[in-house]
Order: C-alpha cells, then sequence, then structure tokens
C-alpha cells in the first residue's frame, strides 16, 4: 500500500482522504536541514513511535515503541554518527525531543527519508505525526487524531509514502 500526499492539504490512504498539513515553505525535492520543507519522494515508513503515558498502543500493524523520556532525534549537523536517528538525550548533541508538552508527538511515524546511510544536512526528523490547528510543520506531515488513529489500522510495514 501506498498513502500519497496528493497536495499540500491532502493524504489518501486507501479509500480515505484526510486533511493535513506540511511544510511551512511547501514541498521540494532539494530538502535541506532547517528549509521548513517537507521532501519530496518515494519513501518507506519506520515503526510508530507513542506515549503510552497519554494514550493506549493503538491498534496497528506497525511495530510499536513506547516514547521514554530520554529519547530524542539527532538533527545535530555536526553529529556525523547520530544524525537524522533515535538518540538516547544527550547535552552535546542538538535533538528534536519526543516528549514534547503539547501533544504533537503523541503518536509519530518517522518517514525514512535521508534514512539508511543519512547526509549531513539533507534534512532529519520527517514525521508522521498529530496537530490541532493544521498550522504548517517543520517539514513533516501532521494529522488529526482521529485521521491518524484511522490510518494505522491500514498501513503496515511495507506501506511507503508518495509525497508528490
Amino acid at each position: 500500500m501506498t498513502l500519497i500526499l496528493k497536495n499540500k492539504h491532502t493524504l489518501i490512504v486507501k479509500d480515505f482522504y484526510f486533511k493535513c498539513c506540511v511544510g511551512k515553505y511547501g514541498l521540494s525535492k532539494k530538502k535541506r536541514e532547517g528549509d521548513k520543507k517537507t521532501p519530496r519522494g518515494i519513501f518507506k515508513i519506520d515503526k510508530l513511535y507513542y506515549r503510552k503515558d497519554r494514550l493506549p498502543k493503538p491498534l496497528t500493524k506497525l511495530k510499536c515503541m513506547q516514547i521514554k523520556k530520554d529519547m530524542g532525534w539527532c538533527d545535530d549537523i555536526k553529529s556525523k554518527q547520530h544524525y537524522n536517528k533515535l538518540i538516547k538525550i544527550n547535552k552535546k548533541i542538538k535533538y528534536e525531543k519526543l516528549t514534547r508538552k503539547d501533544s504533537k508527538y503523541d503518536l509519530l511515524i518517522p518517514i525514512k527519508y535521508n534514512f539508511k546511510k543519512p547526509i549531513i544536512g539533507l534534512g532529519s526528523c520527517i514525521f508522521i505525526h498529530l496537530t490541532k490547528n493544521y498550522k504548517p510543520t517543520a517539514g513533516c506531515i501532521a494529522l488529526k487524531k482521529k485521521d491518524f488513529l484511522i490510518m494505522l489500522k491500514l498501513i503496515n510495514k511495507n506501506t511507503k509514502i508518495k509525497i508528490l
């Protein structure tokens, strides 16, 4: 199955059309760290990360991992070893904290953009995550919680996302 980001406001999952939001500066083939753009292309997705302290484990065929307080996602262009990877929080490395005060990362799925052998500066922390108001993201794709939960029931580890 392939998720299709049809335009900046529509994610298609099977027969469902979900309203969504993307990076503040739209979509790009030439993604760069911090440019607030969502990368174009076809990508695999990773496992589901969720906040057990805020919601029960969702119904999904994806592998699931509980988000813990010491988890971050490295966006440090000076850290070749950790760039665009899940890390244990370390004050010497810049990272995106996964336990946020808001609910954006209560559910998140990393998009495998610049993932296997990450190239420093091409962009990191590209997730499908939650939104309450559809405000533009820093480059991620965001959905309302009810739509995210429906999507989770339809996708699996072989699902890809096509960002047009």
